[in-house]
């Protein structure tokens, strides 16, 4: 006799919808990732196949596949990798913030290049001058912003070249 109480039909489903998802994000993975993952040979080749398919239905058809494969495989792991793989994005989208936020600073204030300075010695002040330069006038003329995204840039190279990684400079 069986002390637990069935699975609703219900919840069944969503257990099934969640590994298909979990089968969607494995396809748009790149190959360098998939190659990571520890995956049985079925499966992996069943993603491979849905990332050639072009067809809406069978690509669809191909995603209930991967699903159905994924019930016969633990997904914990591969779950865990896929988080921490995302984790990784959060970081990089901490530093674009971080470079978005001096990048405005610098744009609004002139004090904000000699703080710049302070954290980043080793940046090529004269570039910047020109870039800020430029991107003011763009902003005053109602321009598109090219040198507002070439001063994104060039503190993003700044910023990397120093090797900081945002999360102590997020209070700035």
């Amino acid at each position: 006799m069986q002390d637990e109480t069935p699975i609703s039909k219900t919840k069944r489903k969503e257990a099934m919808h969640a590994l298909q998802e979990l089968g969607s994000a494995l396809v748009a993975l790149s190959e360098d990732r998939l190659a990571r993952l520890d995956l049985p040979e079925p499966l992996r080749g069943a993603v491979q196949e849905a990332k050639r398919l072009t067809r809406h239905e069978a690509r669809r058809r191909q995603l209930q596949y991967i699903g159905k494969l994924m019930r016969t495989v633990d997904a914990t792991p591969i779950q865990a990798k896929l988080d921490e793989w995302n984790g990784v994005s959060k970081e990089e989208t901490v530093r674009l913030h971080l470079i978005e936020h001096w990048r405005d600073r610098l744009l609004e204030r002139e004090s904000a290049l000699e703080e710049l300075l302070a954290r980043y010695p080793r940046a090529d002040v004269q570039h910047l001058r020109n870039l800020i330069r430029n991107a003011q006038k763009e902003r005053l003329a109602d321009r598109p912003p090219k040198s507002g995204r070439l001063l994104f840039k060039a503190l993003r190279e700044t910023i990397s070249r120093e090797g900081e990684s945002g999360t102590k400079e997020s209070g700035v």
